[in-house]
């Protein structure tokens, strides 16, 4: 069965290289630049992994990571955190999310946190 990847970023260009990216290594994406009713997004998605912008419309993503690791249904997804802030760890860690990337990322960097999450 195919893996899948949720990217929430209200950045198009971020999305489109990852979405890109995420293809060429045989991935499901779906990505989408607002955090309006993430949870009811997640379920009806039901990613296996799922990159979290900081800045997002709506709610922030640290708000929107602590909503999706609340709940019990979500809450094994990883999250990772993903975003240009200098203390990129400190959101992470204050979000819950299980690891984080900071922008501009190198995609050999990218691919591998993919890989590691996705047991690939």
């Amino acid at each position: 069965m195919t893996k899948k990847v949720f990217i929430f970023d209200d950045n198009i260009e971020i999305l489109e290289l990852c979405t890109e990216i995420l293809q060429d290594l045989g991935l499901e994406v779906k990505t989408t630049p607002t955090t309006n009713k993430v949870v009811e997004q997640v379920k009806s998605y039901m990613p296996d992994l799922i990159f979290m912008d900081n800045w997002l419309p709506d709610i922030s993503g640290v708000e929107a990571t602590r909503l999706l690791k609340n709940d019990d249904a979500l809450k094994d997804i990883p999250v990772l955190y993903f975003s240009a802030n200098s203390n990129i760890s400190e959101l992470a860690s204050e979000a819950g999310a299980d690891d984080y990337l900071a922008k501009p990322f190198d995609i050999d960097a990218f691919e591998e946190m993919v890989k590691k999450y996705l047991g690939l």
